[in-house]
């Protein structure tokens, strides 16, 4: 059995020398076929040099170069636009990965046995950002769950349930608030922030259809269009912002390492993040006993969804040379042991029907709903980029007033819309 130590491209500093890395590379000096593996996530690497350890012994013909940079929408569009399509690629499932995989640049996985491995709803949420029509572009490997991160020790002291619907929330927060507890450690001082909440509060109003709609109205978007921000986000808004009501002083300023801290300290019972967000909470206090719930907003419980992101989506060049190669590293990645092995390590949620979750209270408290497929996606990846989305509705929890910010999306989306969307004649 060959062994060798695993080469990684170092990560470029541009996206020039990526290019010049990938170029040209089909055969290693053993006479193995080279597979240029493009992986954008920066944490992932020690992970994915393991599985190609695993892999490489077991293939031999094959020798997998893992290529990781920082800026991976830029990288992978110049290298495309280049012709030089990494054989297989890692890209996080968000609206550059819908256009692309529109564009047609993608590999087809409709007929491909891996496919009918895979959580049905998970390839619901790639669908929804983008294909090439009648295509499956893209494979999602492993998910994130967006929710209210909560501390079980703080709620079983107070005698504290999980809450079922949103004035059941209300209640655990003024219960909260009354023993002296901070219901929510909250941040504002970096945008981004602000959008777990909008994401998993927004997603019911963003259901049948929304923005498919809000696509066809294209710059008739209004309070009177079939669809707009201002006619269907008002009880988003303002539900995110009476969340915000039950936040630290000084949220405003505070920075997301704030709030990890304030959350990890149990100075507050609740984080309004991601599942992403235990790993720094951990790093403080790595004997946190913490689980996640679905913001409540239905008022039946059983209409309640689990927001959630493919956090890795596995694709391939659509005329890559190694097709072949390339699938059976695919299909390696998505084997069941493999899969856990990496989701396990990155605290994510494994896409491959089967494959067994870490036993982190976290993960297990989200299980039920990854089971049942009661999951949808972050409806943020369904708004064109040039929109300022994120300002907008930090600027509206900073002011605490959501209906100019609601205005504000539906204008944008309109000048996006006359400039984007074509329109067609009858």
């Amino acid at each position: 059995m060959r062994m060798r130590p695993v080469r990684t491209a170092v990560a470029a500093t541009g996206v020039l020398a990526l290019a010049v890395a990938l170029g040209g590379c089909s055969a290693s000096p053993d006479g193995a076929t080279t597979l240029n593996f493009f992986q954008y996530k920066g944490e992932a690497l020690d992970d994915f040099n393991d599985i190609i350890a695993q892999f490489e012994a077991e293939n031999p013909d094959i020798d997998v170069v893992q290529n990781q940079v920082a800026d991976s929408e830029t990288a992978i569009r110049t290298l495309l636009v280049k012709d030089r399509a990494p054989d297989v690629i890692t890209l996080n499932a968000n609206a550059n990965f819908g256009q692309l995989s529109r564009a047609g640049v993608f590999y087809d996985f409709s007929d491909e046995p891996v496919l009918d491995t895979i959580n049905p709803a998970v390839q619901e949420i790639l669908a929804a950002l983008g294909t090439a029509e009648g295509e499956v572009n893209g494979l999602g490997y492993v998910n994130n769950a967006n929710g209210i991160i909560y501390n079980r020790a703080i709620f079983a002291q107070q005698g504290l349930e999980v809450p079922q619907t949103w004035d059941e929330l209300i209640a655990v927060c003024e219960q909260l608030k009354a023993a002296g507890i901070t219901p929510f450690a909250a941040t504002l001082a970096e945008s981004w922030t602000v959008m777990p909440s909008w994401n998993a509060i927004g997603a019911y109003s963003a259901q049948d259809g929304f923005f498919d709609t809000m696509r066809e109205e294209g710059a008739d978007v209004g309070p009177d269009s079939a669809a707009s921000f201002e006619k269907d986000f008002p009880d988003t808004m303002e539900k995110q912002l009476q969340l915000y009501g039950y936040a630290q002083d000084g949220y405003r300023g505070a920075s997301y390492d704030d709030g990890s801290a304030l959350f990890a300290n149990g100075e507050a019972a609740m984080l309004m993040q991601g599942i992403w967000a235990l790993s720094p909470v951990k790093n403080i206090n790595p004997d946190i006993d913490a689980a996640i719930f679905p913001y409540p907003v239905p008022e039946d419980p059983d209409d309640r969804l689990l927001v959630s992101g493919v956090d890795v989506v596995v694709t391939m060049a659509k005329d890559s040379p190694h097709q072949s190669e390339a699938k059976r590293f695919i299909e390696f990645l998505f084997r069941p042991d493999v899969v856990e092995q990496y989701a396990a390590s990155q605290t994510m949620i494994p896409a491959v029907d089967g494959a067994a979750l870490s036993d982190d209270p976290a993960l297990q408290s989200v299980k039920p709903y990854f089971d049942a497929g009661k999951i949808t996606g972050f409806i943020d990846h369904q708004v064109p980029p040039a929109i300022p989305l994120v300002g907008v509705v930090q600027q509206a929890v900073f002011d605490q007033d959501g209906g100019p910010a609601l205005r504000t999306l539906d204008n944008e989306w309109r000048k996006v819309a006359a400039r984007t969307i074509p329109v067609t004649e009858d």
